[in-house]
This record gives structure tokens, C-alpha cells and sequence, in this order.
């Protein structure tokens, strides 16, 4: 079996809870990212487990995050981390800087687990953060390394506005 590259993007997503939003896509980064990325997710105050409706969101697509876990950021400090990705604004107020990245961008989503309705109606607020995400991971993921800084050192998304989706916090 081949050891794993290390030469990959190492790419930590966040958010308060690491329920939802960071573990649909820690996920796709993974699925879509192939052998080029590492990715992870980390919470500033973790759930006790994944919801299920993400678990349930993320199978509709063939990806299988039943094993994922939320984790406390703390067991990523010291860690090599190339981007971070933050998914919701309280994260973003916990943890405005982690420690040792390189570059952060913010991509806020409501928090899906907080819908309210019945199953289905629940189940379609994560389908559509899902969604939202996979589309901002592929055309995130089709850029140059010098086009993704660019993005990240221009207030977070300010150079990236021009693609379809793309938009600063707060838009």
C-alpha cells in the first residue's frame, strides 16, 4: 500500500458545533479533493456526535460520513494546516485566527440543525447547505494556488466575487 502523499493541501474546516456544516464538508473535500488534499474538521465547541441529517444529506450523494466525529480544535494546534475554511460566523468570533495556517476563508452557513419542521423539511436545509457547499468546493478546487490566496488575502472571497456563488461574508 502507498504512503500517503505529503504533499497535499491540508485543509482544516470550522465550525461551532462540528455536527453539520464542517463534517458535510470535510467530506466533500475529501470526495472531491481526491489524493490532493487532507482534509479535516474541528469544532470551537463540539457536538457529542455528527447529526444525523448531515450523515443522511451527505448519503443522498454516495458520500458515507457515518464514522466522522466532532473534534475540539485544541487537537489541531501544532498541526501543519494550509487553509482554513470557516463555516459559520460564531466559529469565526470563537477562533478568529488558528494558529499556524496559512490562509483562512470564510464561507458562513446557517446552521441546518436549527430549521425547524418536519424530517423532510429538515432534511432539505442540510441538502441545501450540502449542495452550496459542493458547488464552492468545486470552483474553489478549480483554481490555482495563486488565484485561491488571492481570494483569501482580498477580505476572504472579494477576489473570488466574479465566480457564480461566490460572495464575501455577509452578502
Amino acid at each position: 500500500m502507498d504512503a500517503p502523499r505529503d504533499d497535499r493541501e491540508r485543509i482544516l474546516v470550522i465550525c461551532t458545533g462540528n455536527s453539520a456544516r464542517s463534517q458535510m464538508a470535510e467530506g466533500l473535500l475529501r470526495h472531491l479533493g481526491g489524493d490532493a488534499v487532507q482534509a479535516m474538521s474541528g469544532g470551537s465547541r463540539p457536538a457529542e456526535r455528527v447529526h444525523p441529517l448531515a450523515v443522511r444529506a451527505m448519503a443522498e450523494i454516495g458520500i458515507d460520513i457515518r464514522a466522522h466525529r466532532p473534534k475540539h480544535l485544541s487537537s489541531f494546534i501544532g498541526r501543519p494546516i494550509d487553509w482554513v475554511i470557516v463555516v459559520c460566523a460564531r466559529a469565526a468570533r470563537d477562533c478568529p485566527h488558528f494558529p499556524g495556517s496559512q490562509a483562512t476563508l470564510h464561507w458562513f452557513y446557517d446552521d441546518p440543525a436549527e430549521v425547524e419542521g418536519n424530517e423532510e423539511q429538515r432534511l432539505a436545509a442540510f441538502s441545501a447547505v450540502r449542495d452550496d457547499l459542493t458547488r464552492r468546493i468545486r470552483e474553489w478546487l478549480a483554481l490555482s494556488p495563486a488565484e485561491r490566496l488571492a481570494g483569501a488575502e482580498t477580505d476572504d472571497l472579494t477576489g473570488l466575487a466574479g465566480l457564480t456563488g461566490m460572495r464575501r461574508p455577509g452578502d
